[in-house]
């Protein structure tokens, strides 16, 4: 509880104390706007907080509605009981199930029991490999997966090698056409410029509707990734372009804060060292628990939102280039947007007939001709 109480406070106090570095950064991404005027109080308290948020514990509360198919219900029940599935989220799917079926009391007759968590893969995977040594199997990963991602953030690991000619060949194929009459850059310009394609400017994502914008759906990439706890929340809504994430507890080494710094951060000394001292007395904190025999489970809901997340993502151009124009834009969380940029460049530099029309919402618009 002291804790809790000490990252609600640091929260607060790096808010105020990147404000300064936040308005001079948002004065120039955007030099036509007047600060001084009232309509952009708001924008500038939201990024403070957006910032500040990385000091937060992931047992931060949140209120949320939650929208779910039948399906999807019986398999919550049936693997409720398997790794980074807390006590509480097991309460609150069982409340579901008791939810529906004053409803419906037939609707969970055929549903199997949750399988037991010493029955489930993951389980079995850690026993075999982590049962003795965590910390150190744990070190030595962390220290290879941060050193083959160098400087970056996201790293192009595997792609389609054939992408913009199999891709060009799809338009063709849809439209009855051989390469004498249609090229493969005036196949692609048709799908991806926004000038010939004003669907990519809809607000509805028609892309995945059209034939012709369907063709984007054979480019696959596959990137090495590490965000923070709190961006990786933000990513995952691209639920179309999903990823392996690790069992977090496989990731976590006592006695070594592990965290991402923000930009905005480090451009303010007395933010930085408010920050650091933080995550210090937070890993202190987890280590104290653990010691008290508190379950590692229940420790590691003081983790702050900064702990970083390892992990790999794929997905298919059509779906990444829904994620990568909206996260381009100046507006986007700063890591996501970051991360953004680094795919388009490595897809630009193996791809650049592809590469030339990722660009941001904006881009996107004026090619489309929508004001």
């Amino acid at each position: 509880l002291e804790t809790v109480g000490a990252q609600m406070d640091a929260y607060h106090r790096v808010a105020e104390l990147v404000e300064p570095a936040v308005i001079a950064e948002y004065r120039r991404l955007f030099p036509s706007r007047d600060l001084r005027e009232k309509r952009w109080a708001g924008a500038i308290k939201k990024r403070c907080q957006e910032v500040a948020r990385y000091v937060l514990p992931v047992a931060t509360h949140a209120h949320l509605y939650h929208t779910i198919s039948g399906l999807t219900l019986h398999r919550y029940w049936r693997l409720c009981q398997q790794f980074d599935t807390p006590l509480e989220q097991r309460l609150v799917v069982q409340r579901m199930v008791e939810e529906v079926c004053k409803i419906d009391p037939l609707f969970m007759a055929l549903a199997r029991d949750p399988l037991p968590l010493e029955q489930t893969l993951e389980y079995q995977a850690v026993e075999q490999f982590h049962s003795a040594t965590r910390n150190g199997a744990a070190r030595a990963f962390l220290q290879e997966f941060d050193a083959d991602l160098g400087p970056l953030a996201s790293k192009l690991i595997d792609y389609h090698v054939h992408a913009a000619a199999t891709m060009a060949q799809a338009v063709r194929s849809m439209l009855g056409l051989t390469a004498d009459r249609l090229s493969d850059a005036q196949a692609i310009e048709l799908v991806m410029n926004p000038a010939r394609n004003p669907y990519l400017a809809e607000s509805l994502t028609l892309t995945t509707m059209s034939k012709l914008s369907r063709a984007m759906v054979h480019p696959h990439f596959t990137f090495r990734k590490k965000l923070s706890h709190t961006a990786d929340s933000q990513d995952q809504r691209h639920r179309m372009v999903p990823g392996s994430r690790p069992i977090l507890a496989c990731h976590f080494i006592s006695g070594r804060p592990d965290y991402m710094l923000p930009p905005l951060i480090t451009a303010s000394p007395e933010a930085e060292a408010c920050y650091v001292e933080i995550m210090a007395r937070t890993w202190l904190a987890i280590e104290r628990l653990l010691d008290h025999g508190v379950s590692e489970e229940f420790a590691l809901y003081l983790l702050p939102n900064a702990f970083p997340i390892r992990f790999e993502e794929s997905g298919d151009l059509l779906h990444f280039h829904h994620k990568w124009v909206q996260r381009l834009c100046y507006t986007a969380q700063e890591e996501i947007w970051n991360t953004s940029r680094q795919e388009v460049q490595q897809v630009e530099a193996r791809f650049p007939e592809i590469g030339r029309y990722l660009r941001a919402p904006c881009w996107v618009r004026a090619g489309a001709g929508a004001k």
